[in-house]
């Protein structure tokens, strides 16, 4: 387990909180393995009926710690060593529903992992954005095939490849979240959606999310964005885009 996500489980909702607040909740491998633990204890264990992901401080989450993909580029670790693999595919297959609480910044995980969400919640100043393309690399999580299935091809390819973000009352307008709220009620109004799923009848809950989910198909399609995504992370050209990152300057000028 990793100390910055926590773990807890209360009248059926087992609340994972991403709690690395300074370094903006950007996601380690440790934090990857914790989170793909408590997914799979979650469909292992019947008192477990919903999974509620929040964050502390005031970014939902700022994406992978780029740390881990500066050194995969620089080879000085191995693409098999990251580990966001694993969460993915425990997304992916999670057999119970999945309601988010979602303020701030939700940058590339942050935001892909809430299209396997069955409810989401976002505060009003939330800003959701993809931009996997400026650090030249390709979407995860599945999204090349559920963000336009939910957007449209257009508006998903901008969020891909020219990083446009969308804040939390547009998020709402094109199908991506249920409400936007003032920050002060977003915990609570997530919460209580958790506590009225867990309280619906399980198998009956169980089996229409089943049904409105392909999670082999999920699978299949983030197979085919890893083998892409650690191409990607081993070419001169990411490497000289989280350079750039790093420093905060455009690649086209290396």
């Amino acid at each position: 387990m990793s100390e910055h996500v926590r773990v807890a489980v209360e009248d059926g909702v087992m609340r994972l909180t991403l709690a690395r607040a300074e370094k903006k909740n950007a996601l380690t491998n440790a934090m990857y393995d914790a989170l793909a633990d408590a997914l799979q204890r979650a469909d292992d264990d019947p008192a477990v009926r919903v999974v509620l992901f929040d964050a502390e401080g005031e970014t939902f989450c700022a994406g992978n710690d780029l740390g881990d993909f500066t050194a995969v580029a620089a080879g000085s670790m191995p693409a098999e060593a990251l580990r966001a693999t694993a969460f993915l595919t425990a997304l992916a297959r999670a057999r119970k529903p999945c309601v988010a609480a979602v303020q701030g910044a939700a940058v590339g995980i942050g935001t892909t992992l809430l299209l396997h969400c069955d409810l989401v919640f976002l505060a009003e100043d939330a800003v959701l954005s993809t931009p996997f393309v400026n650090l030249a690399v390709v979407p995860e999580a599945a999204s090349s095939l559920l963000l336009p299935a939910r957007i449209g091809h257009a508006r998903a390819f901008a969020m891909f490849a020219l990083g446009e973000s969308l804040d939390g009352r547009m998020a709402v307008t094109m199908g991506l979240a249920n409400a936007a709220l003032p920050a002060a009620h977003l915990r609570d109004e997530a919460l209580a959606a958790a506590r009225a799923l867990a309280a619906k009848p399980p198998g009956a809950l169980l089996a229409t999310k089943q049904l409105m989910r392909d999670s082999e198909t999920l699978a299949a399609v983030m197979a085919r964005e890893n083998a892409a995504f650690v191409e990607c992370l081993r070419s001169p050209e990411t490497a000289a885009a989280l350079r750039a990152f790093a420093q905060r300057r455009n690649p086209a000028h290396d």
